[in-house]
């Protein structure tokens, strides 16, 4: 992501930073998302007074509604349950009346009356029924009113960035059901949000609707609201139609993907949340599925997020790696603009597409300053035809990995000495373009922060996986002379790395090297992802993962990203010691690479013993990095984004890094390497696990000290080899 929560010293100030007032979850704690509009509500179902913090609902980076509240007879109703569906399509909302006083008596004793709200998104609109049901045994009457309001601030002012100017709101009442918010911006587009109402209330103005209920015993009133947030010109539909569509939608996105259970009900509640979280995140673009990072701050393609998420899927889920690829490519830089941080053959760091995106008063309409999103496309590429074979994509990409590859030896390489390193071209860019991308990331061990260019550990172990891998795609599509060129570089770049990089003393790799080629002396996440890659030596892998298993990097719910050691750790920080749940998944695959298995299920369970005191089992973003301890919750982290693409998908990660699952298409086999179940489950099964035209159901479960791998049913071509 681009920037921390808050500097912790003045030197560390991003421009970017994101301003926290209060934590997220406790204010809004109920999200959704569709398609390229999010929404985050309070438990009531409400927005009241958002302020510098994302609730509202929000299209294409714009607050669309900044207010709406219900109320019975002038109070806030009396909360009773409140939840997202299992599939994350519909927020459903139980409420009661409060005791309601006139001249002293109860006028409407407490819970009679019975609300319940419903809410959804779907196609630039945010749906709403209302439904109130009277249990007394006489009737009732109740004013019931709706507060309403918009503000159309950019994401990045709700993240606290101050303008100088900014556009026109007005709004006007159309008839008896409608109301019209309008933004004039001052990049020439005009934004509008549209209330209907059906039925009409007895007043509407331009902040409020008020309804006026007389409900006979037992008797059920209904009414709908649609908050439109793209083009006004559709008129209201049924509420039913859009529910359905937008049901059909997930149910479509979620089928897209092999089915993973097991015998731990509560680790199914974790993979339950987990493919519903990343169906929601999953958006259509016009080259494919793609996963936007995710929700509020990053609800837009990310170029790394994308790539990452897609990679940690790609065992369960191809057809999302091939959006992915489509979208980058269609994306990819194709000059130098230093404004942009862009070179030719760059793949995509975000892009935006607010007011403040357009104007340029941010960089990131289309920016590009990410040093790995480019390697990261290449390896990513490499797999995809690993795993399906599919040559027709492939060889329509090839311009484009050609020119990622380019990239990396003519402009990632910055200084000529074979590593890959990056230095901000742009005085608005973000100060360092790895994927921890705050400020004060990268650090000596003297605590002073490094000058730049820098060459990241993980990002050579991109680049060395990208020339490795990418050198068989090469020879599989009949480009002979690139493949050899690739092998070559690849091994000159791994004998450099171990020379440059090693840190005999602390057992692991440097951080990175700083402009001047010094190494930065501390423990970090960061060397994990190079065994990811491949990269490192067996002996020293080993050493690695003594490392990140001791007590200053692991935590005993996961792996920090610096040692407590370390002069800038900071349980609290975003990237000096915090935990984040895609960094641990990727670092268990690289332990699973190399045989150790022990390693790669002591951080599944660490996750999995976080992840029973999340919300719905929901991985955030990140969170604190205290140690553990007997009987007290992991510490969250207080504007996380929730749901995020890649934490959303870290139980499949790990699950494939125990069992050493690898998908070959042209062996037309499912391959285990050492497979081994994390202690919390004592069988998995995996359900229409596909294999080009063919597909296979598998049983892995535990056998005293072995486990056993079984075909529950089969269609087509397709066979299972375990390598012990």
């Amino acid at each position: 992501m681009e920037a921390k929560i808050l500097p912790d010293s003045p030197d560390d100030i991003s421009t970017f930073y994101i301003q926290a007032t209060e934590s997220i979850q406790q204010r809004w704690p109920r999200t959704l998302k569709q398609g390229d509009t999010f929404a985050l509500f309070d438990a009531l179902g409400d927005i009241i007074d958002p302020g510098l913090t994302p609730g509202g609902v929000f299209h294409n980076d714009t607050r669309h509604l900044s207010g709406f509240q219900l109320l019975i007879d002038g109070q806030r109703p009396l909360l009773l349950s409140s939840a997202v569906e299992g599939d994350n399509v519909v927020l459903t909302v139980d409420l009661s009346n409060p005791d309601i006083y006139q001249d002293g008596e109860i006028v409407l004793p407490r819970e009679v009356l019975h609300v319940r709200r419903s809410k959804f998104l779907w196609d630039g609109s945010c749906h709403e029924r209302i439904v109130a049901h009277n249990f007394d045994v006489h009737p009732r009457r109740c004013w019931l009113t709706l507060n309403f309001a918009a503000d159309f601030a950019d994401l990045f002012e709700v993240r606290g960035m101050q303008r100088p100017r900014r556009g026109n709101v007005a709004c006007a009442v159309i008839g008896a059901d409608r109301a019209v918010f309008r933004y004039d911006g001052l990049d020439g587009i005009e934004r509008r949000t549209e209330l209907r109402f059906d039925p009409p209330p007895r007043q509407l103005s331009r902040s409020q609707a008020i309804y006026v209920l007389e409900l006979a015993p037992g008797e059920r009133r209904a009414l709908v609201v649609k908050i439109r947030c793209a083009s006004s010109e559709v008129g209201l539909r049924t509420f039913s139609r859009p529910y359905r569509a937008a049901r059909r939608s997930a149910a479509h996105i979620a089928g897209q993907m092999a089915r993973v259970t097991s015998s731990n009900e509560l680790a199914n509640r974790m993979l339950r949340r987990a493919r519903a979280d990343l169906s929601m995140l999953v958006t259509d673009t016009p080259q494919g599925p793609y996963p936007y990072a995710g929700t509020p701050w990053f609800s837009t393609p990310f170029g790394r997020d994308g790539l990452i998420t897609a990679l940690q899927m790609l065992w369960l889920d191809p057809a999302l790696a091939k959006g992915v690829l489509q979208y980058l490519a269609a994306n990819q830089a194709t000059e130098v603009d230093p404004r942009a941080d862009a070179e030719p053959g760059k793949i995509l760091h975000e892009t935006r597409s607010c007011e403040m995106a357009i104007l340029g008063e941010v960089p990131f309409g289309h920016y590009y300053g990410s040093i790995d999103s480019t390697p990261l496309f290449l390896l990513l590429a490499a797999r995809y035809f690993q795993r399906t074979g599919d040559s027709d994509t492939l060889r329509a990409l090839w311009p484009h990995i050609e020119a990622g590859f380019d990239w990396i030896d003519r402009y990632g390489d910055r200084d000529g000495d074979g590593f890959v390193e990056y230095d901000r071209e742009s005085d608005d860019g973000l100060t360092n373009q790895g994927w921890k991308d705050s400020a004060d990331s990268v650090m000596h061990d003297d605590g002073t922060l490094a000058a730049g260019p820098i060459a990241l550990v993980e990002v050579q172990g991109y680049v060395y996986a990208a020339r490795k891998e990418g050198a068989r795609l090469a020879e599989a599509l009949g480009h002979h002379s690139r493949a050899q060129a690739l092998t070559a570089a690849a091994e000159t770049l791994r004998l450099a790395f171990e020379d440059k990089f090693w840190l005999e003393e602390l057992g692991t790799y440097a951080l990175a090297l700083d402009g001047q080629k010094k190494p930065c002396r501390v423990k970090n996440s960061n060397a994990g992802q190079a065994l990811y890659c491949g990269i490192a030596a067996p002996e020293r892998a080993a050493r690695v993962a003594a490392t990140l298993l001791a007590p200053e990097m692991f935590s005993g719910w996961g792996i920090r990203t610096l040692g407590a050691d370390a002069p800038r750790f900071n349980p609290m920080s975003y990237h000096n010691g915090s935990i984040w749940p895609h960094d641990n998944a990727l670092i268990a695959l690289g332990l699973g690479r190399y045989g150790l298995k022990r390693g790669a299920a002591a951080v599944f369970e660490g996750l999995f013993g976080a992840a029973g005191h999340m919300e719905m089992m929901r991985f955030p973003e990140l969170f604190c990095g205290f140690p553990r301890r007997r009987g007290v919750a992991p510490t969250l982290y207080p504007v996380a984004c929730a749901p995020q693409a890649w934490a959303s998908v870290v139980p499949f990660a790990l699950l494939q890094a125990c069992l050493g699952l690898e998908v070959c298409c042209e062996q037309r086999e499912i391959r285990f390497h050492d497979p081994q179940l994390p202690g919390f489950m004592e069988e998995v099964a995996i359900s229409e696990l596909a294999l080009g035209d063919a597909s296979v159901s598998l049983r892995v479960k535990r056998r005293g000290a072995s486990t056993e791998v079984a075909i529950t049913s089969r269609k087509g071509d397709v066979g299972i080899r375990i390598h012990q």
